[in-house]
């Protein structure tokens, strides 16, 4: 190494560039923080990291819709538990010993209970609600789309209602407790799912649709258990992902710590230099006439 002169400001040139070389992939953990450090490596790493972001969303979003089809569940499980009750006090009113007086008791029981039914449908997942008919939403992820169509569980929807709110049937005739029974079965099975399907993957775009009401239990669930799959391929994806993006771009600190001292030794050396040559540059001048 040139000691003084142009040789020292080279050298104090050259280290501070390593210095901030060293400091910046440090700092970034690293080895090819922008283009300049290898233009082909750095797109490489760049398209990596951007597939490991994609798949920890998609993970996020296969998550969050995790936990509103928890809240619809709720919803559901609480309509057909109140679905079961109507059910068993539209038997009791065709039992033969009833009054008009119990039938007319028991009908207000029944409202009750649809009451309850409507609460259900109203249920709420960050403002929208879920269970009245008019939601269906769209779980985005990297390897597809999964559209979710949530059904109508209102006492309308499920027939109990008419477009009014009034009870669809009447309890005081044995043609109209069956006609009862026979509308509360037909609510019950869309409310579990009997009656739904889900349909095929076409060409990697997911596109899950039911037949009936993905409202209903059983469709919850089976849609539930397709995400908790999704969630652990995402999972194993951004692993797998970060662990390559690890072995191409990760820097070695223990190493760049040394580059970094060795560089600094040698700015400080190059330093001292400098200012020898200067000292001795002014003597020299200081003897001139």
């Amino acid at each position: 190494m040139a000691i003084g002169g142009l040789g020292s400001l080279n050298q104090i040139n050259r280290s501070n560039a390593a210095i901030s070389s060293s400091i910046q992939k440090i700092a970034t953990g690293s080895q090819r923080p922008s283009a300049k450090y290898g233009a082909s490596a750095y797109s490489i790493a760049a398209r990596m990291s951007l597939n490991v972001g994609t798949a920890a969303q998609s993970k996020r979003n296969v998550q969050t819709a995790n936990s509103m089809l928890n809240v619809a569940a709720g919803g559901v499980s609480s309509t057909v538990n109140a679905l079961t009750s109507i059910r068993e006090q539209v038997l009791q009113a065709a039992n033969g010993t009833n009054q008009g007086s119990d039938i007319a008791a028991i009908t207000q029981s029944i409202s009750k209970s649809v009451s309850t039914i409507n609460d259900n449908a109203a249920v709420e997942y960050n403002g929208m609600r879920l269970l009245d008919g008019t939601r269906s939403f769209t779980i985005a992820g990297d390897t597809g789309y999964k559209t979710v169509n949530l059904g109508n569980l209102s006492s309308q929807g499920l027939g109990l209602t008419d477009d009014q709110g009034k009870l669809t049937f009447d309890l005081s005739s044995s043609a109209g407790i069956e006609q009862a029974l026979g509308t509360v079965d037909s609510a019950l099975a869309t409310a579990t799912g009997v009656e739904s399907g889900i349909a095929s993957e076409q060409e990697g775009l997911v596109d899950t649709a039911l037949d009936s009401s993905l409202g209903m239990a059983t469709d919850i669930g089976a849609m539930q258990q397709g995400l908790s799959f999704s969630e652990g391929n995402y999972t194993t994806m951004e692993a797998s992902l970060t662990e390559a993006l690890s072995s191409q771009d990760d820097t070695d600190i223990a190493a760049e710590v040394t580059k970094l001292r060795s560089a600094d030794a040698q700015n400080q050396l190059a330093l001292h230099a400098q200012k020898m040559f200067m000292h001795n540059s002014a003597q020299v001048l200081s003897l001139l006439p």
